[in-house]
């Protein structure tokens, strides 16, 4: 690929919702037309906050669909620090995840997606905590270069710069950032690198969309002063499309899935308000692109092609879109000429998908198969179809990688599709497919993404295409399309998938914790996955040489492409506690494969293929436990339960139709998962049987649990009160309250090292008030915080033991916390005689 093409395949990349998914657009004539009124507008407004899920999708499809602005949001972080109420997974598989609900959504409000480097590494209280684990330089760095990129008129902010501390840290921090950069944007020797890219900008003005929220209550807002606000009655409803902007919104807020955000639409006026932070004032209150030209005249030689879009969108036929395409083309050759590079590129781009779209084209690029290996032969499938009377013709074909397709000069008749079969040869040294932010190994607070062109772009890069150069009245149209793969499904029907690029073998862990409590050897299983046919090698497991592995490698055999086969190391612990990381990998032809294949899979996104490197963790604990029987309920989704077997529980899962005294008669202990309260309705016809299994002797461990709403009355057999509180330094001094109580000392001596190593926070959402019976064990706070006591309670009731506790297991447990661990094992052990 050259140089020009990289730049444009970067460009498109960026900001051109029509790549974001592997399914073809096949707009109507009513999108059609919405789109050739945007083509009118020349002002973009780009939208500020932390996190997926902080956007107000309101703002965003107003500006998007009702103003017909260019609209974007910068979301700092992928969200990887947040909880996931649809899976298991957690850290950057969920932050993938979220970037793709992120990108869902934008597909439905009209806006365009962006992120920085910045690593959601778990909630922070204050921005000056925030700004030390991010790489402040580097976060301002990325913002800069994606609004000088993006180019926006107007900045708003999600969050207000100046109430640090009552809120998200990360939250406050993405105020600061974006106001620190308003006026350095403009500076040429500002991160000046960038400019060998990109040209610098200056945003006209910046807004704070301040609510309710900020002001404390709404009874206090409706008393508030809002006249200097700018006031936008955003409640618009659209005959077009027969939806108000709030329904549109809400489909929008509805792909964050795995925070649970489902939001059902309203109709009629709503008010959002602007506050005005820096840049010129705006003499408009119903107006943030007040005094600034968002027609065509902003551009040399725009005029005429403001006029000649508005005659098109005068005389658009709804029942015949292609009566539009010559008047269309005549445009897209004056904007070729224009001298302004920036809404060239834009409205080049708008234009493109307009006239595909008036001529009813239809393209696309299928793989024979879902992944392929660097140095394999690809079999694709092209078909090209024009449902118009007016003439196109394929001039030519380019594909990446390149090939020869001997297909030119081909004229598309009217509702004529034609196929071709062609073979691509893939790179050997081509990239395998997989989030560019997580190839390289990052810090607590960054990932690391060394291509500058990179910086900002939302999903995977993918970069097996096919570009159909395509003539219009001897006007050429290049028309690119990402191979993709596709099948027919006998439920759902045709299903799309995204190609991949895979290695020839991936190997797997299956234990990603491993916990020895004694000298005994354990059987430790590698998954290995072929990427190809026919493939043979040896995989290994690679420990430190105080762990005795056996054997050294193992041969393997696999006969077609993707399936697995697991094979079996045996490990010997050292006799003194230790803890490894491990690593598998595979030699197949004298090339080692060091990759794990994780495939996120959920309906509402498309499929996500992240390669990491094959690792676990082996633990030789100093740890007692006894032989309870337990039962989980899940909650909102965590792997407890397997790391419990781990430690050689016997556990059973347990659905909530199933409780019953009898059935949990044989359980000396019950645990609900993490958010059960929050997410399973039906606990609210069982709590009165769990409370008389902890009355009649048992113990019932209950994680923690939001303050939003309950499906229960009682959370607890006394009064409990869960409030916000929480301890967000994972390395918070630990003071053990009760050093003598039973929690704390059977069958493991609990200290305050056993706090030491934890990941992310050590604990969220504790009670605050509670009933006297409960006693708190241990104490812990956040710097120049008081010390919060919420995080363990225990409470006898009858002849058991009823615990609830916020300390984060469901992350330390899976991360080989060992003090996690003994503390866990003598929590389950509470009821049992010494």
């Amino acid at each position: 690929m050259n140089r020009i093409a990289q730049l444009f395949f970067c460009f498109f990349l960026l900001f051109s919702p029509y790549l974001w998914s592997q399914k073809p657009e096949k707009p109507s004539a009513v999108t059609i037309y919405e789109q050739i009124q945007k083509l009118n507008f020349l002002g973009s407004v780009l939208y500020v906050a932390a996190h997926p899920d902080d956007e107000n999708t309101r703002l965003i499809s107003y500006y998007a669909n009702h103003v017909k602005a260019r609209t974007g949001y910068l979301s700092l972080t992928r969200g990887d620090g947040g909880q996931n109420l649809i899976g298991t997974e957690l850290r950057e598989l969920l932050g993938v995840i979220r970037t793709q609900e992120l990108l869902e959504a934008r597909k439905i409000d009209g806006g365009a997606q962006f992120f920085t480097r910045a690593n959601d590494f778990g909630f922070s209280k204050i921005p000056d905590e925030t700004l030390q684990i991010w790489n402040k330089e580097q976060v301002l760095e990325d913002m800069a270069f994606i609004i000088r990129k993006f180019k926006p008129d107007v900045i708003i902010n999600r969050f207000d710069h100046r109430s640090p501390g009552t809120t998200h840290g990360h939250h406050t921090s993405s105020a600061l950032l974006s106001i620190e950069l308003f006026d350095k944007l403009n500076d040429p020797n500002y991160f000046k690198e960038q400019l060998k890219y990109t040209t610098t900008w200056q945003p006209k003005r910046l807004f704070f969309n301040t609510s309710w929220w900020f002001y404390g209550g709404r009874d206090k807002f409706d008393k508030a002063d809002k006249s200097k606000l700018i006031a936008l009655d955003i409640g618009v409803f659209n005959p077009l499309t027969g939806m108000s902007n709030q329904e549109i919104a809400a489909l929008s807020r509805s792909r964050h899935q795995s925070q649970g955000f489902g939001s059902t639409g309203t109709r009629g006026e709503e008010v959002e308000y602007l506050e005005h932070i820096k840049g010129e004032p705006s003499s408009n209150q119903k107006d943030i692109f007040d005094g600034i030209d968002v027609s065509w005249n902003r551009v040399k030689n725009g005029k005429e092609i403001g006029n000649l879009i508005q005659k098109i969108e005068q005389n658009f036929n709804f029942s015949n879109p292609s009566a539009s395409i010559p008047n269309l083309i005549e445009v897209y050759q004056k904007v070729l000429k224009l001298e302004d590079k920036h809404w060239r590129e834009i409205k080049l781009e708008e234009l493109k998908n307009i006239i595909l779209a008036c001529s009813g084209v239809f393209i696309e690029a299928v793989a024979q198969v879902q992944s392929a290996t660097p140095g394999s032969t690809l079999k694709v499938k092209l078909e090209a179809v024009n449902r118009s009377p007016f003439k196109i013709t394929i001039q030519s074909i380019e594909t990446f990688p390149h090939s020869n397709p001997n297909i030119q000069s081909i004229v598309l008749e009217n509702n004529k599709p034609q196929f071709w079969d062609i073979d691509l040869k893939i790179d050997e040294n081509q990239d395998y497919t997989a989030p560019y932010w997580l190839k390289e190994q990052g810090t607590d607070g960054m990932y690391s993404v060394n291509n500058q062109e990179n910086i900002g772009l939302p999903d995977i890069i993918r970069t097996t295409k096919v570009i159909f150069n395509l003539s219009f009245n001897n006007i050429i149209i290049p028309v690119e399309r990402e191979v993709i793969y596709k099948y027919n499904d006998e439920v759902k029907g045709e299903v799309y998938k995204p190609f991949d690029i895979v290695p020839a073998v991936t190997t797997s862990i299956l234990d990603k914790v491993k916990i020895f409590n004694s000298q005994s050897p354990k059987s430790v299983g590698v998954k290995i996955k072929s990427g190809q046919d026919n493939l043979d090698g040896f995989v290994y497991l690679d420990a430190s040489k105080e762990w005795k592995i056996v054997p050294d490698k193992i041969a393997f055999s696999i006969a077609k492409k993707g399936d697995e086969k697991t094979v079996y190391f045996e490990i010997t612990p050292p006799v003194k506690s230790d803890e490894i990381e491990v690593s598998s990998y595979a030699i197949v032809n004298q090339k080692k494969y060091t990759k794990e294949l994780i495939t996120i899979q959920y309906d509402h996104i498309n499929q996500q293929q992240v390669l990491l490197d094959s690792k676990a963790k082996f633990n030789k604990l100093d740890i007692q436990i006894k032989n309870e029987k337990i039962a989980y309920l899940m909650g909102a989704g965590d792997e407890v339960p397997v790391y419990l077997s781990q430690m050689g529980y016997e556990v059973t899962l347990i659905k909530p139709e199933e409780i019953t005294l009898a059935y949990l008669n044989p359980f000396q202990t019950v645990i609900i998962g993490i958010r059960a309260y929050n997410t399973v309705n039906e606990l609210a016809y069982k709590q009165e049987i769990l409370f008389e299994f902890v009355k009649n002797g048992g113990t019932l461990i209950v994680q923690y649990n939001t303050t939003g709403k309950l499906t229960v009355k009682e959370l607890a057999p006394y009064p409990l009160k869960i409030s916000r509180d929480r301890v967000t330094q994972e390395d918070a001094p630990v003071t053990l309250l009760e050093p003598e109580h039973k929690a704390l000392n059977f069958p493991n001596k609990i200290t305050s090292k056993d706090f030491t190593g934890w990941v992310q926070e050590q604990g969220l959402y504790y009670p605050d008030e509670w009933d006297e019976r409960f006693v708190p064990l241990i104490a812990s706070n956040d710097y120049k915080e008081t010390p919060k006591k919420g995080a363990l309670l225990i409470a006898n009731y009858g002849k058991g033991y009823y615990i609830y506790t916020g300390l984060s297991f469901f992350r330390e447990l899976p991360a080989g916390v060992s003090g996690a661990y003994r503390l866990f094992s003598n929590l389950i052990s509470l009821g049992t005689k010494p």
